[in-house]
C-alpha cells in the first residue's frame, strides 16, 4: 500500500480549523465490483474439472480457486506543520475490491439435482468472497482511525515514518486475518456443503 505525501504548512487557527473539519473525519473510499467466469459441463466431475482449469489464479496460493477477490489498498496522508510540531491534517484511505465469481453455461441442458447441488455451491463461494470483501472494509476503517489518532512529531519525517508503521501493521494484520478466515473455510467445507445441501432440501420440500 502506497501513501502519497502532502505536507501544509499552517500559519493562523481559522484556516487549519476549516482544513481539519473538511478532510479529518473522511470516511474511507471504498468501491467494490464483479466480474465473471464461465464453466461448462453436465456432471459433478466436469464441473469440478471446469471450476479447477478456468478459476481465478491468485499469486497468494499458485492456484486456481473456484472464486476469488482482488484487494487493493491505497490513498494518501495530509501533515499539517505548525509552532514546530508536525500532525496529521488528515487521510484518504481508498479500498478497491474486485469478486470474481463462476457462472454455468450448461445449466438449462443439466440434470436439476446437479442444478440444485450448483446451485448450493456457487451460494456459498459468492458468501465466502463477500466475506473478504467485508474483512477489508473493516481493516480500511481500522486504518483510517489509526492513522487519524497518531500523535504529533517533531518533524513531518519522523510522523511520516509512524504512518508507515501504523500501515504496514494494520495490512499484516489484514492479511493474518484473510489467511485464517480461508484455513478454517477450507477445514469445514465439507461439513458446510453437506448442512448447506440438507437445509435446500428440506426448505424445497415444504
Amino acid at each position: 500500500m502506497f501513501f502519497s505525501r502532502k505536507v501544509c504548512r499552517v500559519f493562523g487557527t481559522v484556516l487549519l480549523s476549516c482544513f481539519v473539519s473538511s478532510t479529518a473525519l473522511a470516511a474511507p473510499v471504498i468501491t467494490k465490483t464483479y466480474s465473471y467466469f464461465n464453466v461448462g459441463g453436465l456432471t459433478a466431475d466436469d464441473l469440478d474439472k471446469e471450476l479447477e482449469k478456468r478459476g481465478p489464479l491468485t499469486r497468494s496460493t499458485g492456484h486456481r480457486h473456484p472464486g476469488a477477490t482482488e484487494i487493493k489498498f491505497g490513498g494518501d496522508v495530509t501533515y499539517v506543520e505548525k509552532n514546530g510540531r508536525c500532525t496529521v491534517g488528515g487521510t484518504r484511505v481508498t479500498l478497491r475490491t474486485h469478486i470474481i465469481l463462476p457462472r454455468w453455461t450448461n445449466r438449462k441442458k443439466a440434470p436439476a439435482d446437479l442444478g440444485f447441488i450448483w446451485d448450493t455451491l456457487s451460494s456459498d463461494i459468492k458468501r465466502h468472497e463477500e466475506r473478504h470483501a467485508e474483512i477489508a472494509r473493516t481493516y480500511a476503517r481500522r486504518l483510517e482511525r489509526e492513522l487519524l489518532g497518531l500523535k504529533p512529531t517533531r518533524t513531518c519525517h519522523a510522523l511520516e515514518t509512524d504512518v508507515a508503521d501504523v500501515t504496514r501493521r494494520v495490512l499484516a494484520n489484514h492479511d493474518r486475518d484473510q489467511q485464517r478466515f480461508d484455513q478454517v473455510e477450507s477445514a469445514n467445507f465439507d461439513e458446510r456443503m453437506m448442512r448447506l445441501l440438507q437445509y435446500r432440501l428440506k426448505s424445497k420440500r415444504r
